[in-house]
């Protein structure tokens, strides 16, 4: 990939420069890798539930999983939680600054907390010194929705000015007591809002920046209106880590962050497949085919692509640019194509097996070549 990109280099993305944190074991900001968040909707009272939601996320590729933090009941739950978790948890924080203090003794390896709701900053002034004491770091969470009264009353509505001007407050509060273990998010559900905020934040400050449009929506409008507000800043530099925030399964808001991410060249994982949209030239059924395999391929991770064509139009350019591809054309057959050359002919109804099968063969192949590499 980086070979490519090298004679290519309009494709190339240059990222604002950003500290590093840690959360937990996973490096933020710097040259680390965008990492993919989400967040899980169980009772964080039931271990057994959120646990069981936290996996299913991290098999989809989440590198961070936050947990809401309400109540005593959850802070205590949470020290089960972050035993039993294969990824850093972020507990959430509102209103009660008690829950971060508890959230940190119990082990979070992030506290996420709302300036505009967490209290005076004598409260702050204890969340730090948890965090200072429990190896935590800390993240500035503003939204739009939750501004300082000060705030509305100097800018009269949510904005971009009164939201950044809310996250270097509480930059400064946590400079202030020598704690530099921290990201930033300036959200808003608001697509401008949210872009012109994070726009300004990159510019006067070096702290690692949480990405996301809050309040997105369902899956499929929530999936455009954060690809277009997150897209267009990912591909400015701006983002070292993401979460999608859809009213989805938490596992649809990884698979989206993924594909976001995918698209910019950004971060590399699983079957990227490309596929025609179908229409009367169609040789078999692409849009059943392609979700057929969507599903039969989630369980591959190493990073390659697989075109899934419908007619000889654009399937051969398509399928020699790809690991493995599949055109169709001929009665009841197509061809399928490795590595970029034409393999061999092959009936419709034996093509998903099949497919299956190369993916999995050239799959091992490159995750072989990796690992001598």
């Amino acid at each position: 990939m980086s070979s490519l990109h090298s004679i290519r280099p309009w494709r190339n993305i240059y990222r604002r420069k950003s500290r590093q944190i840690m959360v937990g074991n996973v490096p933020v900001g710097g040259d680390a890798p965008i990492t993919v968040q989400t967040m899980t909707n169980t009772d964080s009272g039931d271990v057994k539930a959120t646990l069981a939601q936290i996996n299913a996320a991290a098999e989809a590729g989440a590198d961070i999983v936050r947990v809401s933090t309400p109540d005593q009941e959850a802070t205590t739950a949470l020290r089960d939680i972050v035993k039993g978790s294969p990824v850093p948890i972020v507990a959430d924080i509102h209103f009660h600054y008690k829950r971060a203090i508890e959230a940190a003794e119990a082990g979070a390896a992030c506290l996420r907390i709302n300036p505009g709701n967490i209290g005076d900053s004598k409260r702050v002034a204890e969340v730090i010194k948890a965090a200072k004491d429990h190896g935590c770091a800390i993240r500035i969470g503003v939204n739009a929705g939750s501004l300082e009264k000060h705030l509305l009353d100097k800018y009269a509505e949510p904005c971009p000015d009164a939201m950044v001007e809310s996250g270097m407050d509480h930059i400064k509060i946590l400079q202030d007591h020598d704690f530099h273990e921290f990201k930033i998010s300036v959200k808003a559900s608001d697509v401008f809002m949210a872009a012109a905020a994070y726009q300004q934040i990159g510019d006067v400050t070096d702290a690692p920046i949480h990405l996301g449009i809050t309040e997105a929506g369902g899956l499929t409008s929530g999936t455009i209106k954060s690809s277009i507000g997150m897209g267009n800043l990912l591909w400015n530099g701006i983002g070292d880590t993401i979460r999608v925030s859809l009213s989805a399964d938490p596992v649809e808001e990884v698979k989206v962050g993924y594909e976001i991410l995918k698209s910019l060249g950004l971060r590399h994982r699983g079957v990227n497949i490309i596929s025609c949209p179908s229409c009367a030239r169609q040789g078999f059924d692409v849009i059943s085919t392609v979700a057929t395999l969507e599903q039969r391929l989630a369980h591959i991770k190493t990073p390659m692509s697989l075109s899934i064509i419908g007619c000889v139009v654009n399937g051969p350019g398509e399928a020699l640019m790809t690991d493995v591809g599949f055109t169709g054309g001929g009665k009841d057959a197509g061809m399928v194509y490795w590595a970029g050359k034409t393999s061999h002919k092959l009936d419709n109804d034996k093509m998903v097996e099949n497919i299956v099968e190369l993916v999995e063969k050239r799959a091992a192949e490159l995750e072989s070549t990796e690992t001598e590499i």
